[in-house]
């Protein structure tokens, strides 16, 4: 019989979050936890997603943990590698070695009423016990497939952005890509350069603008590492700058009219063909969707093996795609930049609550959390980067720390309490998530006359984002408040 291996805490993930939770750990001398990881390294979005372009979108000065400060970073916007690299200098700087364990994907998570303990299983069989479970595998973990007619039958590889071959070689290669967000518009230009045909399917245009990413020069570099302040002032700017947005998209729309222009006259500047300018033109309002950046995105239209195909996809055979129109496209390969399941973080039966509450059917219309961390029904759960705690316009990074100096306040509550369960009051959380949708139903979020992967498919809800700013969410979980739980 495989021995379970006891623990105050485990934590699922090995990304910003669950490495941020770690360091934190370990700076107040809490060693008894564990943190397990299913892929092979760390980094979480960072180490799985390895497709040509990958980057982030918000500034790196920013896009890093306050306390695991780098002032190297080489481009004011880090592409995946260099973000990896930084999560596992983490590691070895903080000593999280002993705490990792890595190719260990959580098959199941179960609370034990009568032993008063998360029981965790592995997909090796390696059980764990601990008397708290933390949740860090981020909102864009699960992969979305699209449900098109015939897919299965497609004879050529179909890839998932998230599942990128490093060795894929696409020269000679007819392309169809099926979907437009983040993802496809970083990989985009590349597949452009080395295909012999490329399809691009597109459901509706996104927001485009310029990104103007640049190099950080080594002077620079220097100066950040040893004038003191100099990087905190810069980082500061970048947040000012990116906080200063949330207004337009949530109580004054007709802010936005400035990136509107601007997103234009992006598209005007990099696209010459009229009819192709009016298929990349956005017909919904700015915001509604996760406004993109890139400077290579709109260039690649140009290019005669590049088409773009507006017409709905009728089906799927097997050597290509099948539109509305009943046209005909052959394809050897199909890429999917189709993103993710935000609004349904965790399959059924891996979490399982008191009385036998299952998350996944619990959250069937739509996730439900207090302030982001804690869901009734379910003892001694902390998540980071629960439900409504994404962003639209700054860096979930500045979200994830409030969580963790929130959970670690609740750890030290416990511990003076001497509670064995703390779980958050079902009045406590309704009032919360009825407040945030308030909220919400104002945004242009909510009413910028889209679909998008913010809103709940079943129950049009916005589980995703945060409506206000990050310091009113930083200040409300600045202390615990016992007040809003059960605690025994």
């Amino acid at each position: 019989m495989t021995a379970t291996h006891d623990h105050d805490l485990v934590i699922i993930g090995a990304g910003f979050a669950g490495l941020g939770l770690a360091i934190q750990l370990k700076q107040q001398q809490r060693e008894n936890f564990v943190i397990l990881e299913q892929a092979d390294g760390v980094g979480g979005t960072w180490w799985v997603n390895r497709y040509p372009g990958c980057a982030c979108d918000v500034p790196s000065h920013l896009y890093s943990l306050s306390f695991h400060a780098n002032p190297d970073w080489h481009q004011r916007y880090s592409p995946r590698a260099e973000i990896q690299a930084h999560l596992a200098t983490a590691v070895d700087r903080h000593g999280l070695e002993p705490h990792l364990r890595l190719g260990r994907r959580v098959s199941q998570c179960r609370w034990d009423e009568d032993d008063q303990r998360w029981h965790i299983q592995d997909q090796q069989d390696v059980s764990y016990r601990a008397r708290h479970l933390v949740m860090a595998s981020g909102g864009l973990s699960r992969p979305a497939y699209p449900e098109i007619p015939g897919l299965d039958r497609f004879q050529g590889p179909i890839i998932h952005s998230q599942s990128w071959p490093e060795a894929l070689d696409l020269k000679g290669q007819r392309v169809a890509v099926i979907g437009t967000g983040a993802s496809a518009i970083q990989f985009i230009p590349t597949v452009a350069q080395h295909a012999t045909q490329l399809c691009v399917y597109q459901r509706s245009a996104a927001w485009v603008l310029p990104q103007h990413n640049r190099r950080i020069p080594r002077w620079r570099r220097w100066l950040y590492a040893h004038v003191p302040g100099l990087r905190q002032l810069v980082r500061l700017g970048i947040f000012l700058e990116l906080e200063s947005r949330l207004p337009a998209f949530v109580r004054w729309p007709k802010l936005t009219v400035l990136h509107r222009r601007m997103a234009l006259r992006h598209l005007r500047r990099q696209v010459h063909d009229a009819n192709l300018r009016q298929k990349l033109t956005p017909n919904y309002a700015i915001g509604c969707k996760r406004v993109l950046r890139s400077d290579d995105y709109y260039p690649a239209f140009n290019l005669p093996q590049v088409e773009l195909v507006t017409t709905a996809i009728e089906a799927i055979d097997e050597r290509g795609v099948i539109d509305a129109a009943g046209h005909h496209r052959a394809a050897d390969v199909l890429l999917l930049g189709t993103g993710f399941k935000p609004t349904e973080p965790f399959e059924p039966g891996m979490i399982t609550g008191r009385n036998g509450l299952d998350l996944a059917e619990h959250w069937h219309d739509g996730p439900q959390a207090y302030k982001g961390t804690a869901v009734a029904g379910f003892p001694n759960l902390f998540l980071l980067l629960g439900p409504n705690t994404a962003l639209g316009h700054n860096s979930v990074l500045l979200m994830i720390e409030a969580q963790i100096r929130y959970l670690l306040a609740t750890l030290d509550h416990a511990d003076q309490a001497g509670c064995r369960t703390i779980e958050v009051r079902s009045s406590a959380q309704q009032a919360w998530n009825q407040d945030l949708q308030r909220r919400l139903a104002r945004s242009q979020w909510n009413q910028g006359g889209c679909s998008s992967w913010y809103l709940h498919p079943r129950s049009g809800l916005n589980t995703t984002l945060w409506p206000r700013t990050t310091l009113t969410y930083r200040r409300q979980l600045a202390l615990f408040d016992a007040s809003a739980y059960h605690l025994s």
